[in-house]
Parts: structure tokens; C-alpha cells; sequence
């Protein structure tokens, strides 16, 4: 029978439309518990590749005859050998090509909608670490929010809708990964804007983002007004993007709030970040869509692929937002936050530019899921 190779675009598009595809998930028990491809129409079975040398019976007696199925591995090398023995055992079979460090590192733009005069905005999503970013385009020029490290896909992205990047801006001091913001503005000749309350140990120069600043995109001048909203980092800014989108950083996500421990400081910052949720947000219009820098779970992506809702709709629905007692949200965001994200104090240092690793070793700091979150 064939094998055939199947890309982390083609599985994204797979989850985003919901479609049935069986996963064969080749790594170790450990990493794949941590760590899998998800979606409402994934089922996925693992099996240690180590386990299957002396012959892949009895994984093909659970492999569904009605199903694409599709072999995973953290690399790919692993895959293609389990694909091609259930190859020739008589089934048809696909493997991802790049392995799960692939999955890892795929962005899915989508666009969320336009603005006035012509404008429009981009999120990039990426399903295999539940990051977001963006893109605001305006009259020839754009500015990108949160970028990944994966630079190339913001710059080719703009060349495709014929933009020059001006400006580059992160809401915070990103600790679950590593920042593509300070590069795009090298490459591009862009400002990058950082709040300097996170900013106090950077090695680079960067623009300070405060409360008050306005950045133009473009000569329909489009706003970005930094909004200060502490509680996840020190220094965390949420921007309001033409009086419409609330890009709310790491603050807060559509089914659970920003995590404010991965400075060590849960304790110091829980008051600033009740303070963000239940009065500074509350002051902004309930009309306002909020888009997030991460999800938590797949079942937050909307119908197209998109992680967004009203602010009004999540101060009714999100949990986090609803607890009158000061005493019980203290106790729930300092008691159940779940485990740190790898590598998060080498990640902020390189986000820093304390230090430069390789580009093989940020993957390996990146690894894992989106642990920005408490719910």
C-alpha cells in the first residue's frame, strides 16, 4: 500500500474544519501525555515506536477502516518507519512530515475582520502551541503583536498583501515563547515597542510602551492606545485596536485568565490582576472583541479557525471574571495553577537577549503546550 505525507497545514485545516482523522502518536508515553495533536475530530492512540519493532498487529486492529490515518513522531524519522511496516501490512497510511517540532511551529492566519477605510486584521494561529498573533494592515504598512519566532511567515505575509512592517510591538515579556518581535523590527527596520516595566533587563533598545502612547498604521490612522493592565507580568499592556479589538495579551483568554506566577510573584501580583479584570476592563465597552495571545483548549477556536469573543459575552461566561470574593479568586489563581511551561526562565532570558541559543535549541525550549493559563 502507499504512504503518503501529510503537512502540519493540512492537519490544521483538518482541525479548524473538524474533520475525522486518526492519529497514530509513536512517542513516548511521557511526552505524548504532556503533549498531542488535539480537535473535535482527532482520535489518537499511542503507542511507544520501541513497542512496535517486532510487528504492528496490534495496532492495526485499532486503526478505524472510515478514517484518514496518520502516523506522528517528535521529528518524523520514527513515523515513516511505523508507516511503512503498516504499509506493508496492507494499509494506507500518511505521516507528518517535520513530526510534532512541525506541528509545533505551524501559524494558520485568519482574518478577523476589517477596519475603517480598507484596514483589516490578521490572527496567526498556532494550534500545536495554542500561541496568537497578529497583524494590523493599513494603506501600505502594518504592524505585528506578539509574533512567534517564526519571522518568515509575518514577512511573507506582508509581502503577499504588498505591506511594509512599521511597527512591532509585544505586550508583555513573553516566558512560554520565544519572541520573533525583536528580529522582524532588525529586519524590517521597524520600531519595537516593549513596556519598560518589563523591560528593566533587556539588553537592546526598544520604544516604551505606556499608557497614553498612540501608533498610527498607516494614513487612515488606525489607533493602537496602550491600555496598562498589569497582572500577568508587571508591565503587561493590553492595546485597543480602532475603538473595536481588545488585544489582551496574556491578561486574558476566552475560557480562563493570565497565570501571574512566572516572574515568581504570584502572590505580589494577584491584586494587580483582579485589578486589570474586575475594574480597569470593566470600564471598556462590552462591544469590544476580545483576541487573546493564547488559548487554552481546541474547543476555544470558533467556526473558521479564529480565537475571539466579546468582552461582554466573557464577562458572562468566564469563570474567572465571576468571582465576587476577593479571598476565593486569590485562593484560585495562587492554589491551581497548573505546571510551568518548559524551559520558561531560559525563554524569558532569551526574550530578554540575555542570551542567543540556536535555533535547534529554542524548538527544544519551546516544546510542550500553552501553560500561560489558570481556570
Amino acid at each position: 500500500m502507499t504512504v503518503n505525507v501529510m503537512t502540519a497545514k493540512e492537519i490544521a485545516q483538518k482541525v479548524i474544519n473538524k474533520e475525522d482523522l486518526f492519529i497514530l502518536d509513536v512517542r513516548n508515553e511521557s511526552d505524548f501525555n504532556d503533549w498531542k495533536i488535539e480537535g473535535e475530530g482527532i482520535e489518537i492512540f499511542n503507542t511507544p515506536y520501541f513497542d512496535l519493532l517486532d510487528g504492528v498487529e496490534e495496532v492495526m486492529e485499532r486503526m478505524p477502516a472510515d478514517k484518514d490515518v496518520l502516523v506522528v513522531c517528535a521529528k518524523e524519522g520514527s513515523s515513516i518507519m511505523v508507516a511503512d511496516m503498516l504499509s506493508e501490512a496492507g494499509r494506507s497510511v500518511s505521516y507528518l512530515k517535520g513530526g510534532m517540532k512541525a506541528w509545533s511551529e505551524h501559524l494558520e492566519p485568519v482574518k478577523i475582520g476589517d477596519l475603517h477605510d480598507g484596514a483589516e486584521i490578521y490572527q496567526f494561529v498556532r494550534l500545536g502551541k495554542g500561541c496568537l498573533s497578529y497583524m494590523v494592515i493599513s494603506n501600505g504598512e502594518a504592524a505585528v503583536i506578539d509574533s512567534t519566532r517564526m519571522t518568515d511567515v509575518y514577512l511573507e505575509f506582508a509581502a503577499s498583501k504588498e505591506v511594509k512592517i512599521t511597527h512591532v510591538l509585544d505586550t508583555h515579556l513573553h516566558a512560554d515563547h520565544i519572541s520573533g518581535g525583536r528580529q522582524i523590527a532588525e529586519r524590517t527596520n521597524a520600531t519595537y515597542w516593549l513596556p519598560p516595566k518589563d523591560a528593566a533587563e533587556v539588553t537592546f533598545a526598544y520604544q516604551a510602551l505606556e499608557g497614553g502612547n498612540v501608533i498610527t498604521i498607516g494614513s487612515t490612522a488606525i489607533d493602537i492606545h496602550a491600555l496598562y493592565s498589569p497582572g500577568h507580568t508587571i508591565g503587561s499592556t493590553s492595546f485597543v485596536v480602532d475603538e473595536k479589538y481588545l488585544l489582551s495579551g496574556d491578561i486574558l483568554f476566552i475560557d480562563s485568565i493570565g497565570r501571574p506566577d512566572l516572574a515568581g510573584l504570584a502572590e505580589d501580583w494577584v491584586g494587580d490582576l483582579r485589578e486589570t479584570l474586575y475594574h480597569r476592563y470593566r470600564q471598556l465597552s462590552d462591544e469590544l472583541i476580545v483576541l487573546p495571545s493564547h488559548f487554552m483548549i481546541i474547543e476555544e477556536l470558533n467556526g473558521n479557525g479564529s480565537v475571539a469573543k466579546k468582552l461582554g459575552t466573557l464577562f458572562a461566561e468566564n469563570h474567572g471574571l465571576n468571582m465576587k470574593d476577593e479571598k476565593e479568586f486569590r485562593a484560585m489563581v495562587t492554589g491551581n495553577l497548573p505546571p510551568q511551561p518548559n524551559a520558561y526562565q531560559e525563554i524569558r532570558e532569551t526574550n530578554m537577549g540575555k542570551i542567543t541559543p540556536d535555533s535547534e535549541k529554542q524548538r527544544e525550549m519551546e516544546i510542550g503546550p500553552n501553560r500561560c493559563a489558570v481556570r
